[in-house]
């Protein structure tokens, strides 16, 4: 035979209700901010007005607006498109005569917190070298983005038309003063 247990009922009452309260005092001492930080850069990362150049073989690039929605700077450390075997990080810079110059961005592009990076024709922009085929207009095309952090994002862009910048191209970043520069112009 079972003994019987004779618990008052307002012992039981009493052990429910701290029960059923344990719960609300968790939520009661967690963080009052409802918006939790992104753990990867890619999170915070957005981009608007993307498109890439239409071109029929050799180079093209894809423009964009970046923009950073997190508390910290971001670096875009390459980029890939199964458009082109090569996708580059590149930057415009002018020499003494104004004599525009193309180049690979070196420490990658940063994108400042709750700032963006405007990425366009003339400027900081994605460099697609080795095009796999042509870029016609009205296509898209996807391109990834990686981060310092090791995250990704991708993103797809429409290829338009346009005549393009005319600056030169120095692949290694190497840029002396007096050394030429290669004679094709890219148009990015």
């Amino acid at each position: 035979m079972f003994p019987i247990n004779r618990t008052h009922p307002s012992r039981l009452l009493r052990g429910t209700a701290a029960l059923a309260a344990a719960p609300l005092l968790l939520v009661a001492c967690s963080s009052t901010d409802s918006t939790p930080a992104p753990a990867r850069a890619a999170d915070a990362i957005t981009i608007e007005d993307q498109w890439i150049k239409a071109a029929d073989s050799d180079m093209s690039a894809a423009f964009g607006e970046l923009t950073n929605k997190g508390d910290k700077a971001l670096t875009v450390v390459s980029a890939t498109s199964p458009a082109s075997a090569r996708v580059e990080l590149h930057e415009v810079v002018a020499d003494a005569s104004g004599t525009k110059t193309m180049r690979p961005k070196k420490g990658g592009f940063v994108i400042p917190a709750h700032g963006s990076l405007a990425l366009a024709p003339g400027a900081d922009h994605i460099m697609f070298m080795g095009l796999n085929g042509p870029l016609r207009t009205g296509s898209e095309t996807p391109v990834t983005l990686s981060f310092d952090d090791g995250s990704t994002m991708t993103f797809t862009a429409q290829v338009r038309d346009f005549p393009g910048n005319q600056e030169n191209y120095v692949p290694d970043g190497d840029h002396h003063a007096g050394a030429p520069a290669p004679a094709h112009t890219p148009g990015a």
